[in-house]
């Protein structure tokens, strides 16, 4: 807040994203929504979920959205977790084609200045398992960028090879941390294969988790607080790492096999855990769960179903 004219309501200063928990689950929500739309057309759920995003994505809103992001001080706001988001909700909306795509693009082009900006001069990647997490981001950056024909020399390309291609022996015996809704190494992981072909990601993965780890699902010990109930997305994202680790390696790596079992006892956990019931993780998690089922990097709807 820079005076008194910034204490005002979300409804106001971020008229598009707001009413959820925080600016990003506002965000990740309508990808959300979007994307059940793309991929269940003809169905109420769908025609509700397309009144909601137009409702919300206007061109006054979106121009008061990028006011807010542009505004003096606030170069770290949603830096890097809710803009990759945005860029995720952006490219949803391209690929189904929907016409709120163009308008949203002007918050779009803001989000891509902001992190083009702020990459080159990231000295570190941030290794925790929460927001702030760089590999989680770069991917979710990485897949807009592609969508978007960039140059895959440039960022975020040129970033993730920076950060992680030298890494080895990630330290995954130490996960999970004490609220993490990300496994790190994993992220990295998921990140790299993007970058990698097959057998380059299969040579990096060999260096950097020298044995694929028996990781069990977890549990919150609490779902009604906030922060502990970060463990049951913790079993949706590395479900979904674990799929697209596997998916990066070549089709006759012994790896695979081990990667997609570990990779469906985390989903049956992490969709378990989906309900109502606490608003602490009922705002996010139903996210989180759609992300991991309808996973396609192609960005062709396949029904809710993982890829293999």
């Amino acid at each position: 807040m820079l005076s008194d004219a910034d204490a005002r309501p979300p409804r106001e200063l971020t008229p598009a994203f707001y009413g959820s928990y925080d600016w990003h689950s506002a965000v990740h929500g309508h990808w959300m929504l979007a994307r059940l739309a793309h991929f269940f057309p003809n169905t109420p759920l769908a025609e509700k979920a397309r009144t909601a995003l137009a409702n919300s994505i206007t061109i006054d809103n979106i121009a008061a959205e990028v006011r807010y992001l542009d505004a003096p001080g606030r170069a770290a706001f949603e830096r890097p977790y809710g803009l990759a988001w945005l860029l995720q909700l952006s490219a949803e909306l391209r690929v189904s084609k929907s016409t709120l795509a163009e308008v949203i693009e002007p918050l779009e082009t803001a989000v891509a200045k902001k992190l083009e900006d702020w990459l080159p001069k990231l000295p570190y990647p941030d290794r925790s398992g929460q927001h702030s997490n760089t590999a989680f981001a770069l991917g979710l950056m990485m897949d807009w960028a592609h969508l978007r024909g960039h140059d895959r020399e440039k960022l975020p390309f040129a970033s993730a090879v920076r950060f992680y291609n030298g890494d080895r022996n990630g330290p995954i015996a130490f996960e999970p941390s004490g609220e993490d809704f990300l496994s790190p190494c994993l992220a990295e992981a998921d990140l790299m294969r993007r970058v990698c072909t097959p057998p380059e990601f299969a040579e990096w993965l060999t260096a950097f988790l020298p044995e694929i780890p028996m990781l069990r699902p977890v549990s919150s010990p609490d779902p009604s607080d906030g922060k502990l109930a970060h463990f049951d997305g913790l079993n949706l994202s590395r479900a979904w790492m674990l799929f697209g680790i596997a998916k990066g390696l070549p089709d006759n790596d012994p790896r695979r096999l081990r990667l997609l079992l570990l990779a469906d006892s985390h989903r049956d956990a992490g969709l378990a855990s989906v309900s109502t019931k606490h608003y602490e993780g009922s705002h996010w998690l139903g996210t989180f769960a759609v992300y991991l089922e309808t996973m396609d990097l192609e960005g062709r709807p396949k029904g809710m179903r993982r890829v293999r």
